[in-house]
């Protein structure tokens, strides 16, 4: 057990909400696995708490007692703005408002490699590097990683925002070579972040030890995170159709994100 024994997890009925569970289940008291349906709970000492992001009072509800929350939930991809603003957007200032208000702890935001997407691949980019997003997707999860450092600095919330790689059972194309995350890294991943040490605001790359990454990846000393899976076991069992890529999607390491809609200047983006 670790101080953080009262634990809400968002987004819990997910394929990666259910690595959390499993994960985390061990290592608290309370779990709290909560998204917009009903999440059937696993063990005994979890608990279902339906919620929609968009609903202020029932985030509210949803936090009371809690010492941590994984706030993963939300719209896993791109979508209209309208979407991504009401979930993304306004549902994350509710988690924390919500957490401010109940006097959790720590915040773990899942952030997205696509708050980066738009670096070169030849960048090797690490905390301190601007954000260039790729998508309104990508546009949601800076949002969301500046809220978490305004309510670390003005509220002493602590925050982790992890800027999750493609969490996938394999890697299936190039892109995933530099950007896997593998299922028992997740879970190692997100263990870690119940870490003792006291944390301010951190960034950490969510990604497994891949050969090929593209990050300098400090804050996983900071709590602890040590990824034991690496993609290149695969890469020589990749198709060729799974190593082709048109020019803007395999210049950027958000990839198809920043194909996607593209209408400018690939010279311009340095």
């Amino acid at each position: 057990m670790t101080k953080f024994n009262k634990i809400l997890i968002t987004g819990a009925a997910g394929g990666i909400g259910s690595t959390l569970r499993s994960a985390l289940h061990p290592h608290c008291n309370l779990l709290r696995s909560s998204d917009i349906v009903d999440v059937q709970p696993a063990t005994a000492n979890e608990e279902s708490f339906a919620f929609d992001l968009r609903d202020r009072e029932a985030a509210m509800k949803a936090m009371e007692g809690i010492d941590i929350v994984y706030h993963f939930g939300g719209i896993p991809a791109e979508d209209n703005w309208e979407a991504i603003r009401d979930v993304n957007i306004e549902g994350t200032y509710n988690i924390y408002e919500a957490a401010r208000l109940n006097g959790v702890k720590r915040v773990i935001f899942a952030s997205s490699n696509h708050a980066m997407g738009f670096h070169r691949r030849e960048t090797i980019v690490g905390q301190d590097e601007p954000t260039r997003p790729d998508s309104r997707y990508g546009v949601s999860k800076v949002f969301g990683e500046a809220v978490g450092r305004l309510y670390a600095d003005k509220h002493g919330l602590e925050t982790i925002s992890l800027r999750i790689g493609q969490f996938r059972p394999k890697p299936t194309n190039r892109r995933m070579l530099s950007l896997w995350l593998s299922p028992a890294d997740m879970g190692r991943l997100v263990v870690s972040c119940l870490t003792d040490r006291k944390i301010h605001f951190e960034v950490v790359y969510g990604i497994s030890a891949n050969k090929r990454g593209w990050y300098e990846n400090s804050g996983n000393e900071m709590i602890g995170y040590q990824p034991q899976d690496s993609a290149e076991e695969y890469a020589y069992g990749l198709s060729g159709d799974a190593l082709q890529e048109g020019e803007v999607e395999a210049a950027f390491q958000g990839g198809p994100f920043c194909s996607d809609e593209f209408h400018g200047d690939i010279d311009d983006i340095r």
